[in-house]
C-alpha cells in the first residue's frame, strides 16, 4: 500500500522557498460499517414506499425544422404523429414502464393504464 500521506503542491501562492506551499493530504480511514441486528438482506421495500416519483405520460410527438418553430406563436397548432385513440407511454426517468389511454377524472386528464411493460435488464446482465 502507498504511504498515506501525500504531498501535493497547490495555489499560485509561492512558498518560502519561492514555489507553491505544499499541502499534505491523506487517505481516509473509514470505520467498518456492520449490518444491524434484525436488518433484513435488501429484500424490503417499505423503507422507500413513501419516496415520491415523477411518473411522465408522453402524448405524442413530431420532428419541426427550426424555421417552423420560429413560427409558432398563441393559437398555432402542432400535430403530432400519434393517431387519436393510440396508446399513451408512462415512463419513469425516461424509462417506459406502462401504456395507458387518456381519461377525464373531475376536469383533469388522467390515464387508465391498460399494459404493464416487463422490466428491462439492468446493466449487469441481472433481471
Amino acid at each position: 500500500m502507498p504511504d498515506p500521506d501525500v504531498t501535493v503542491p497547490t495555489g499560485p501562492t509561492a512558498a518560502p522557498t519561492g514555489g507553491p506551499p505544499e499541502v499534505v493530504a491523506k487517505h481516509p480511514e473509514f470505520a467498518r460499517l456492520e449490518p444491524r441486528p434484525g436488518a433484513s438482506a435488501g429484500t424490503s421495500l417499505d423503507s422507500l414506499r413513501d419516496v415520491p416519483i415523477t411518473i411522465t405520460a408522453r402524448l405524442g410527438h413530431t420532428i419541426l425544422p427550426i424555421g417552423e418553430i420560429l413560427k409558432l406563436g398563441p393559437g398555432s397548432v402542432i400535430e403530432l404523429e400519434e393517431a387519436v385513440g393510440q396508446a399513451i407511454e408512462l415512463t419513469v426517468r425516461g424509462v417506459p414502464f406502462a401504456t395507458g389511454e387518456v381519461v377525464v377524472v373531475d376536469d383533469h386528464f388522467a390515464i387508465r393504464i391498460k399494459t404493464l411493460l416487463p422490466p428491462r435488464a439492468s446493466k449487469g446482465g441481472e433481471s
